[in-house]
């Protein structure tokens, strides 16, 4: 395929080719599986939100150095023989920042980053310039930093325990000295799928170091070299710990209830552990992807058998632009979650519930004000705005409100004071943050490792890509962890946010136990014959504009459905020998159709009748019942139907909600011969349906083929063919 390269000189006076190849993008499906058993990354992004997210593809595997951090411990390592030409440069930017000495691993330095010195005051506008890890980053960012590439950075991870740098904060839980809180690779081999314009390349660079930086006699190049690097340890499976105890999570809220009471918080994030199985890091990965969509979805493969996996919903730091420039920072705070609906009207349903509910918009009112706090300190005065506010997203499992802020950054600082002045997410925390993050430290079981932080890239041209540790699994030995919490408030009901998290929890549990399944596992059993398999039913129109949803409502029940205009021979009835009749619904009244001459020709036979709507004006008139006309019709609009008894309705005792189409009535003491089995009440209760079992009658005044009866409609359906059936 044709190539073509570029040169350019970074800050640090390195210089950098640039070769740009086309390739295929199916390279990064084999990329992800390359990093089951080798360092390495992908990203993707299958969510489009215009303005906010859009669909991306990226990926490399064999970095050529790895910079690690434990507390202040930064260590470097060369990976491979071109990281080795890279690793004198990176250690004198280690350098900048504390002594470097050899590390525990070959080919590695490390530098501890000494603690502010006694009496070193920062205003709160420079906290982010407190020395850390993170001014090292910086230096190493300087060293290759260039203008002329959006793609070259340093990826990884970014752990919880970083904010004890910056937050005056005490650890409680013991901790592994030998956890990580950052890894980050410097890649030299990206392939980018741009999923707008389609197309997929690969980009490799050569890197020259100046004689001058290494003290050789000539400078020292990467062209030519190896970039294979050792590979990692195979996954080895080990038992999978225990679910959480039930109950235990409840008991963390109310906790967190007697502080919100005292005034010590106004919202809290604590969270818990969740466990699965995990053979292939990279299989979970692309299953992960395909079943849940989200705006960060990654895998890495971190070294020393450790892989983060995940599909997290929610940005956490993006800044874009030119450095010094007015780089405009992004975030996308999510709170505010219900589960998905079963379908595009039980989806409307629960927007409908999120949207009202006032404790769920407080969390994310809480979040977008403290997210406005945390950028206005680093941001232009006035440049902070909320330009989305309690957007919907949706997710394979869940339904989330989401707030969209931006600033702009004032010039002295850059993409890392944003990041620092961000963490960690209120969203992941809570409010105050500080106390907040005491609380989960003193309350939470384990500490959080990488769930919380975040992953992504810290790009050299000063631009920055991160999304928040969430919905995430840590695979080590074959156990995924995956971590989840809630926002609590004060009217946080315990048992409620118990049960969020485990829904939150559930679409990577259930990911990973589709490789746990046994292969010989049992065929699934047949299912039930439908309930109407094998009737004939017979459809009465009545000039009706619905009968056609309500003919296919039946025939989903596996009933064969014919449907005839009213006025027919009633010799029809003997050739089609139905097994039901149905009365539609329609306009005027039924003495505008003759309905009570049919329905003496049904009583002849004796043939099940179901009517709905005008058929049950009509059942109701030809019994001898009187019909009424509403003060103000109803069409189109829901009632709260609630349920007195009998058959049709039966196991909905707790009522439902109906659309109703009508303009004509009856009231239970003006029914005769039927038993009245629903009403909708208000200044006199509006009857809403009535059977007679012994004559096989029954019939609804409401429409339970309308989408506004989408919850039960069909069910009633189905028990109405039932009954025919006897």
């Amino acid at each position: 395929m044709d190539a073509s390269s570029t040169s350019y000189r970074t800050g640090g006076g390195l210089t950098v080719r640039r070769t740009a190849t086309a390739c295929d993008p199916v390279e990064l499906a084999e990329l992800a599986e390359a990093v089951d058993h080798r360092r390495g990354g992908v990203l993707s992004s299958g969510m489009e939100y215009p303005g906010r997210y859009s669909r991306w593809h990226m990926g490399y595997v064999d970095p050529c150095v790895e910079i690690g951090a434990r507390g202040r411990r930064l260590t470097a390592t060369a990976l491979n023989a071109r990281g080795r030409v890279l690793l004198p440069v990176v250690a004198r930017a280690l350098a900048e920042h504390a002594p470097t000495a050899p590390g525990a691993a070959p080919d590695s330095v490390e530098a501890t980053v000494p603690e502010p010195a006694p009496g070193e005051f920062f205003t709160e506008e420079q906290r982010s310039r407190r020395p850390s890890v993170f001014s090292a980053l910086r230096s190493v960012i300087a060293l290759f930093s260039a203008a002329d590439d959006p793609h070259l950075g340093l990826y990884g991870a970014f752990g919880y325990d970083l904010a004890f740098q910056f937050e005056p904060l005490e650890p409680v839980l013991d901790r592994d000295p030998d956890d990580r809180d950052l890894l980050l690779h410097l890649p030299d081999e990206i392939i980018v799928h741009d999923r707008k314009r389609e197309t997929c390349t690969r980009y490799t660079y050569d890197f020259t170091v100046p004689a001058a930086f290494t003290g050789a006699d000539g400078d020292t190049a990467t062209d030519g070299l190896a970039r294979a690097t050792e590979p990692t340890p195979a996954v080895v499976t080990a038992e999978v710990p225990p679910q959480p105890e039930p109950g235990s999570y409840a008991r963390i809220v109310a906790e967190a209830k007697k502080k919100f009471v005292r005034g010590d918080l106004f919202e809290v994030v604590p969270g818990h552990r969740t466990y699965g199985a995990c053979a292939s890091p990279a299989r979970f990965y692309e299953r992960l992807r395909t079943r849940n969509p989200a705006p960060y979805e990654f895998i890495f493969n971190l070294g020393e058998g450790e892989y983060l996996v995940g599909a997290s919903p929610e940005m956490f730091v993006r800044v874009t632009g030119v450095p010094g420039r007015g780089q405009r920072v992004e975030t996308c705070p999510i709170a505010g979650t219900i589960r998905r609906g079963d379908d595009a009207l039980g989806d409307a349903e629960n927007i409908r519930e999120l949207l009202s509910s006032l404790k769920e918009e407080s969390e994310l009112t809480m979040c977008t004000d403290v997210d406005r706090n945390d950028k206005s300190r680093v941001c232009e005065p006035g440049s902070v705005r909320v330009i989305g506010r309690r957007q919907i997203e949706m997710y394979s499992r869940l339904i989330h409100t989401v707030d969209h802020i931006e600033g702009t950054l004032r010039p002295e600082f850059d993409a890392l004071d944003a990041f620092l002045t961000h963490m960690w997410a209120v969203t992941i925390t809570g409010a105050p943050k500080t106390w907040a993050m005491r609380f989960i430290e003193q309350h939470e079981a384990t500490p959080r490792r990488w769930y919380g932080g975040a992953v992504g890239v810290l790009n050299f041209d000063g631009s920055m890509n991160t999304g928040l540790t969430l919905r995430t699994a840590q695979i080590r030995d074959g156990v995924a962890t995956v971590r989840v919490g809630a926002t609590l408030l004060y009217d946080s009901d315990p048992e409620a946010e118990e049960r969020e998290t485990f829904l939150k929890a559930r679409a990577l549990l259930e990911t990973l136990a589709l490789d746990a399944a046994p292969e010989d596992a049992a065929a699934p059993q047949a299912a039930p014959a439908p309930a109407g398999a094998g009737q004939r039913v017979l459809l009465v129109d009545y000039e009706d504009s619905f009968v056609n949803t309500l003919a296919d409502y039946v025939r989903r029940h596996g009933a064969e459905v014919t449907t005839v205009r009213h006025g027919f021979d009633p010799a029809l009835l003997d050739t089609l020998a139905p097994d039901l009749v149905i009365l539609s619904p329609g306009p005027g009244l039924p003495s505008d159709f003759g309905t009570a001459a049919l329905l003496d020709v049904l009583a002849e036979r004796g043939l099940p009748v179901f009517g709905v709507c005008l058929g049950l004006q009509a059942m109701v008139e030809h019994a001898g019942g009187e019909l009424r006309t509403l003060a103000a019709p109803v069409h189109g609009k829901p009632g709260r139907v609630r349920v007195t008894g009998g058959e049709l309705l039966a196991g909905l005792d707790g009522g439902f909600s109906a659309a109703r189409y009508h303009s004509t009535y009856t009231t239970p003491d003006r029914v005769k011969g039927f038993a009245v089995t629903a009403v909708v009440d208000g200044d006199e209760p509006v009857v809403m349906a009535i059977e007679d079992p012994a004559a096989k009658r029954w019939a609804v005044q409401f429409h339970p083929e309308s989408i506004l009866t989408a919850a039960v409609g069909e069910g009633i359906i189905e028990r109405v063919l039932r009954l025919a059936r006897g």
